[in-house]
């Protein structure tokens, strides 16, 4: 009974420090990875998005289709 504990403890404590290290480095880099996936999600949106308008312009009106 007691190992288990003392195990846990012992990746508490040393995950704790590691954490607050971690974290100066991993947080930023996260941050920076959710932006760029913003920003490239917002321009294939619009991508898109322009390209289904143009489509509906392009319609021919004829209802018998090709010969």
């Amino acid at each position: 009974m007691a190992k288990p504990l003392l195990q846990l403890a012992a990746v508490g404590l040393a995950g704790v420090p590691l954490w607050k290290v971690a974290s100066i480095f991993f947080f930023p880099l996260l941050f920076w990875a959710l932006k760029v996936a913003v920003i490239v999600g917002l321009i294939l949106f619009a991508i898109w998005f322009f390209t289904r308008k143009t489509d509906k312009h392009e319609d021919t009106g004829d209802a018998a289709g090709p010969p």
